[in-house]
């Protein structure tokens, strides 16, 4: 990021840091965004919560008719308690796309009705190694790891007078950690970093008082991972909208921890030809580092967008992020460039 701006990678990465820090399995984001609200007011952006739940802010511009929305989400993958088995273990059924391979050994939280919490971890059932002598070729399934809780229970009734019961979420800790040679590890970069990011340009634009040539609004949503989040709350006059989302590391991609992602097509189909080329017009005048790639097991809020009936042009950009829906993995250049990359589509 160029000099003058390195200060909003330091604001984006604390508010990354912040968003990680609140649960927010899909459909529960009411703390999640009463801290976006909070945040906004103290920058001074103008912001609400939607009818369903999601926040929506306005940073202004001139051309209210050639708006664009700009979108991230703020849920997670996650869990909820399936039933309370007769040993006092909790069997999980999961939110979104969280696999049980890698929940296995993680620390959860419960979260009741009544918004009291408990402490516990999933783990394979039979767990112990010098017991269980199937523990290496057991397939991990939401049937065969569970929740043992940090209480003394051992049967239903014991854990249903701690109030815990079916539908309860189960929350994974996040393990964030950034490191001195500027990683960012994390369950739920997807999408934390992307939604720290437009938050960190809404404070670039509001600090330096900026007059967007056309409106600019964003829209971080609570239903993404379970496929709606993006079907509601398009304001009038919009006719273009993103996903800023995560680019996706791996074999067979072009895209690195280091770059912006630029997506071509996903599953959901192609993305608009016009939008993706002037992304890519815009990074090589820039010299902004980035790539273009096609994600076959990906679809976006933007899509949700699309299929909910507006007449809008789409598109999908985002920091790469390596180990998707697993423990997470990206780095500051990714941020810069992600940044970089939309205050030039805006701004240019």
């Amino acid at each position: 990021m160029g000099k003058n701006y390195s200060e909003y990678t330091e604001y984006i990465v604390e508010q990354a840091k912040k968003l990680l820090s609140i649960n927010s399995p899909s459909g529960y984001g009411r703390e999640v965004t009463d801290y976006l609200l909070s945040e906004f007011a103290r920058i001074g952006v103008k912001a609400e919560r939607t009818v369903k739940g999601g926040v929506l802010a306005d940073l202004g511009g001139k051309d209210a008719q050639n708006a664009i929305l700009l979108e991230a989400h703020c849920d997670t993958l996650g869990g909820m308690v399936h039933m309370i088995k007769d040993n006092g273990r909790l069997k999980l059924t999961n939110i979104g796309g969280m696999q049980p391979n890698n929940a296995e050994a993680e620390n959860v939280t419960v979260i009741t009705k009544s918004g009291k919490t408990y402490e516990g971890t999933c783990q394979l059932v039979n767990a112990s190694v010098h017991v269980n002598g199937e523990y290496g070729s057991t397939k991990r399934t939401w049937d065969t790891v569970e929740v043992v809780l940090d209480e003394d229970v051992s049967s239903k009734e014991d854990v249903r007078k701690l109030g815990i019961m079916s539908g309860d979420y189960v929350c994974f800790e996040p393990r964030t950690r950034v490191t001195e040679t500027g990683y960012i590890k994390s369950r739920f970069l997807d999408d934390k970093l992307s939604a720290a990011i437009l938050m960190g340009y809404a404070k670039y634009v509001q600090d330096n008082h900026i007059e967007l040539s056309r409106r600019v609004y964003m829209h971080f949503t609570i239903f993404e991972e379970v496929g709606h989040g993006g079907a509601s709350s398009c304001p009038a006059g919009v006719t273009e909208a993103w996903s800023v989302d995560m680019g996706c590391v791996g074999e067979g991609l072009n895209c690195t921890e280091h770059e912006v992602s630029i997506a071509a097509k996903d599953g959901g189909g192609p993305y608009n030809y016009e939008i993706v080329s002037r992304l890519v017009e815009l990074a090589e005048k820039h010299g902004i580092g980035y790539a273009v790639d096609i994600y076959p097991h990906y679809c976006s809020d933007v899509e949700a967008t699309l299929s909910a009936g507006n007449d809008i042009r789409h598109g999908l950009i985002g920091p790469g992020v390596y180990a998707s829906h697993g423990y997470e993995r990206s780095h500051k250049d990714g941020v810069e460039n992600t940044f970089e990359l939309i205050k030039a589509y805006l701004e240019d």
